[in-house]
């Protein structure tokens, strides 16, 4: 499970765009958003690195 804090995820487009993201990397991947703490927990076996760069090329940069 790998959780992430994306601050420019602000409303439900942002959240349609993170998860189409998100399984363009990995089809298969499940997640679960928290829209007002900005947070995702996505249950992926994708590397995170490779999650991390598409989500930051999409706009969706995660926090430290």
């Amino acid at each position: 499970m790998i959780e992430l804090t994306l601050p420019t995820m602000t409303c439900g487009h942002c959240v349609k765009s993170v998860t189409a993201t998100v399984q363009r990397v990995d089809p298969a991947a499940k997640l679960q958003i928290d829209l007002p703490t900005h947070r995702v927990q996505i249950d992926s076996t994708a590397d995170e690195k490779a999650l991390r760069a598409a989500l930051a090329e999409e706009g969706y940069a995660a926090a430290a």
